[in-house]
């Protein structure tokens, strides 16, 4: 519970291979493994995407053609219904109007063509077998290495089978379809790129709450092991102290018996501290919230601390005012205790410690003022660190109980600060919503989160 002690031991670096952490190849793989997805994500609906306007594209340009042909072939059905003969009929290249860029043949039953012009590849035979079995026939082939549509139909005239074709060249719609693709293919390059480099953007962001985690993980591990190792050894040491005398009455290793009972009643207490930032960190433990006055709160709190603070000879003062507001009464009670313990703790004999309780605006306030030696500047955003004793600090805490403080703290929507005071010893100050200040909408927060103060 301290703000002085013994820091925790330089862990050095964790690193594998290379001097890269496994925390760093595993955040390194996910992030690469998100930023795949994400590209690989755009990448497939693009896909999709380009498929499916390609073939829109594709079969619109078709259908509007084909309309085009048909459109040239009613014309020329309309002209031959007046059985004028088939040299008359409105054949050849058209300019102009709904059918402009289609050409016109027509074949007789002796397989000759109207007409003193045709593009080369024209008939198409094919076509020209079609008509003459009844129906009407489309093809996309080439005439003398140009794409074409061609579309055949038979035509009755003087009771004779003539073959109309009607062909369009498909050179404009081929571009059309090829700029398409060349527009699909670039941009959809461009944003699968640009996905790419907004999901690693993203991942990086996303990630910065797992790595710390993982860094709070490790270090949280590390510095348990740090500080239960001392208690261990004493227990050890006693253990064998006994065994080296277990010929003697308790009475003559009474000591050994004490140090055993100390540091048991110091990893116990760890223990707690340890299971209730764990059950923190996972979300599980449930605040209380019922109307409360925190100055009763802080007087229920301090009357257990009055005995110790006799016996280190120190005045507890509390100076309530009425502070209402919203919280679990019984974590607001474990806070004032552990600050009021730390107080005590670091004051020397005959000093004063001083617990204000205070409302001031949408506010509630307690402020502990201890006459220690305070706090140097360079420890000052440390305080709070799990674990953390700065240099000097008293024998016996185990530095999770500033930890726990600013956990409940903000837990409660508020916040926890230390200071210098003016004519010498540290101030803890917590700030807690009043009554009806408080958000609607509060929630628990990580306990990892807010364990450093920061």
């Amino acid at each position: 519970m301290s703000h002085t002690g013994v820091p925790p031991p330089d862990r050095g670096p964790r690193g594998g291979s290379h001097g890269v952490s496994p925390d760093a190849r595993l955040l390194r793989g996910v992030r690469w493994r998100l930023v795949a997805w994400s590209g690989g994500s755009t990448f497939a609906v693009l896909l999709l995407l380009g498929i499916a306007a390609y073939l829109v594209v594709a079969a619109s340009l078709a259908a509007s053609s084909e309309q085009q042909l048909r459109t040239r072939l009613d014309e020329i059905q309309r002209r031959a219904a007046g059985a004028p003969p088939p040299g008359d009929t409105p054949t050849g290249q058209r300019f102009g109007g709904s059918t402009a860029g289609t050409f016109a043949l027509i074949v007789g039953p002796d397989n000759r063509v109207a007409g003193q012009f045709r593009p080369t590849g024209l008939p198409n035979w094919a076509g020209v077998a079609a008509a003459r079995a009844g129906r009407q026939d489309v093809q996309v082939t080439d005439a003398g290495g140009v794409p074409v549509r061609i579309l055949s139909a038979p035509l009755l005239v003087n009771g004779a089978t003539f073959t109309v074709q009607v062909a369009q060249d498909r050179t404009t719609e081929l571009r059309t379809l090829e700029t398409l693709i060349l527009v699909l293919v670039i941009g959809g390059g461009m944003a699968v790129i640009g996905a790419s480099a907004l999901g690693a953007l993203y991942a990086r962001r996303a990630l910065i709450p797992i790595r710390e985690s993982l860094r709070r993980q490790r270090e949280f591990a590390a510095d348990a092991s740090h500080e239960l190792r001392t208690p261990l050894a004493v227990i050890r040491a006693s253990v064998e102290h006994l065994e080296r005398h277990a010929d003697k009455p308790v009475r003559a290793v009474g000591e050994a018996v004490r140090d055993i009972r100390d540091e048991v009643d110091h990893l116990t207490g760890m223990v707690g501290d340890l299971l209730l930032l764990a059950r923190a960190d996972s979300g599980v433990v449930e605040l209380e919230e019922r109307p409360l006055d925190l100055a009763d709160v802080a007087a229920e709190a301090m009357s257990p601390m009055v005995a110790l603070a006799a016996g280190r000879e120190v005045e507890l003062n509390l100076d309530p005012r009425p502070a209402p507001m919203v919280g679990d009464p019984q974590r607001l009670a474990q806070l004032i205790t552990i600050l009021v313990d730390n107080a005590i703790a670091h004051s020397p004999m005959g000093a004063d410690v001083t617990v204000a309780v205070r409302h001031v605006g949408g506010h509630v306030s307690v402020t502990v003022d201890d006459a220690g030696p305070g706090i140097r500047p360079e420890d000052v955003e440390h305080v709070f660190d799990r674990f953390w004793r700065a240099p000097g600090a008293p024998p016996g805490g185990t530095g999770l109980g500033l930890a726990i403080a600013a956990w409940i703290a903000r837990s409660h929507g508020g916040s926890i600060s230390v200071s210098n005071r003016i004519g010498g010893g540290a101030r803890f100050e917590v700030r807690l919503p009043a009554s009806g200040s408080r958000p609607p909408d509060h929630t628990v927060p990580d306990a990892a989160a807010v364990s450093s103060g920061r």
